[in-house]
């Protein structure tokens, strides 16, 4: 078929736009199509902000979870340590007696200890002169916070325990290590004595009597009874402890911290006791015989005497000790006619019979048994004195030598342990 005239192919009449475009019209209509691209936004193969905060969430969640780790961890660790405090009897109280008023007098600062060599002497027992510890290895710690001191052992764990002499505040108690600062463990106490293994201490607060053991340089496991009034502990025997009912009069009781019954025994015989036989028999004083006189006795379990005997003159101050063995016990006395050390075959005793052998100058203080079977102690004087046994029973009599750096005035203690 052939097209009308004028047109050409299957075009229309009258085009639906022109074909003929200006350029700025066409320069226009790129702008126009390129802006309304960039408007629309396009997904990213990836999105880093959306990288960094899903890593940063994921480093919380760590962390939480290691916060919430250690928290656990600590919690359990602090109820075990309230677990331990709460097995203290009677009402909630600090372990430690504060000298004076504790909200106004607190306890002194700890003291720096020294240790020097003092030369190549070596010597069988610790001692301490005036104020100054002096080991068996020659070594020196001063003591000059500590003050004046009653009495010191070993520690179980290396140092001292060292018992304060009585001020108006009362006793302390002070761990002194070898090397480091002197720590206070109780102050203000009436009356303190320790174990043979310084691992329980006991002491009268009050009107109660108060054990603890002896961990770390702290006091832990409080535990306390009520006392009779005049009474003190004395001694441990093995972990229960013993007190002197009344100094005035003879009897004793025996305290086991923490049991529903605490007095175990009683007696109302014995003045003194000086040690424990490795049976578990104690070695004490009591008054027998006609007319009455201080004697030797060997006292069972319930504190009941199972042997006595008597012969030699016998001291009542108490002082004296058993050695380790228990064949061995010194005390004072007196013999020929004058005041003495006196030493005591404690095997004789179960047989009834009694005999001491004057071993040197009256005990003036604490005293320490040698592992040789030499019993060493302090004279009034200050003069230190070595008594071996087999000297003694050779009919020997130990004298006092002078202690080198002892000034007059000066206290000179024996450490025990």
């Amino acid at each position: 078929m052939t097209a009308p005239s004028g047109r050409r192919g299957n075009q229309t009449v009258g085009p639906t736009r022109p074909l003929h475009v200006r350029q700025d019209d066409l320069e226009h209509a790129v702008r126009e199509t390129l802006s309304r691209q960039v408007a629309v936004p396009h997904a990213l193969a990836a999105d880093p902000a959306g990288l960094a905060i899903r890593r940063a969430d994921r480093i919380r969640r760590r962390r939480t979870a290691a916060g919430l780790a250690l928290a656990t961890v600590a919690t359990a660790l602090l109820t075990t340590g309230m677990a331990r405090l709460g097995e203290e009897q009677g009402p909630p109280r600090t372990p430690t007696v504060v000298l004076g008023d504790p909200y106004a007098s607190p306890l002194p600062e700890p003291t720096a200890a020294v240790t020097a060599p003092v030369g190549p002497d070596r010597g069988e027992v610790d001692l301490i002169i005036g104020r100054t510890l002096a080991g068996a290895d020659g070594s020196r710690v001063p003591l000059l916070d500590v003050g004046p001191v009653e009495r010191a052992q070993r520690a179980p764990d290396g140092g001292w325990l060292v018992v304060g002499a009585p001020t108006v505040a009362g006793r302390s108690l002070w761990l002194v290590p070898p090397r480091g600062a002197a720590q206070v463990l109780l102050a203000g106490a009436a009356q303190i004595t320790l174990s043979d293994d310084g691992r329980l201490v006991a002491w009268r607060e009050g009107a109660d009597l108060v054990a603890a053991g002896i961990v770390g340089g702290q006091l832990v496991a409080t535990v306390r009874t009520a006392l009779p009034a005049g009474a003190d502990p004395v001694r441990f025997v093995g972990d229960r402890v013993l007190a002197r009912l009344d100094p005035t009069r003879p009897g004793h009781l025996l305290w086991r911290p923490g049991d529903e019954a605490p007095v175990t025994a009683a007696d109302d015989t014995s003045t003194h006791v000086y040690g424990r036989l490795p049976d578990g028999r104690l070695v004490a004083q009591v008054s027998a015989g006609t007319p009455r006189r201080p004697c030797l006795a060997l006292l069972d379990p319930a504190l009941t005497p199972a042997r006595t005997a008597c012969g030699p003159s016998l001291g009542t101050d108490g002082r004296g000790a058993v050695s380790a063995d228990g064949r061995w016990l010194v005390l004072n006395g007196r013999a020929a006619g004058k005041d003495a050390a006196l030493l005591v075959d404690l095997t004789a005793l179960g047989s009834g019979t009694l005999t001491a052998l004057p071993a040197g100058p009256p005990l003036a203080g604490a005293v320490a048994w040698t592992a040789d079977q030499t019993v060493v102690y302090g004279d009034a004087a200050g003069g230190l004195v070595r008594a071996a046994a087999d000297s003694v029973l050779a009919g020997e009599r130990a004298t006092p030598a002078p202690v080198p750096g002892l000034r007059s005035g000066e206290r000179l203690v024996v450490v025990t342990g």
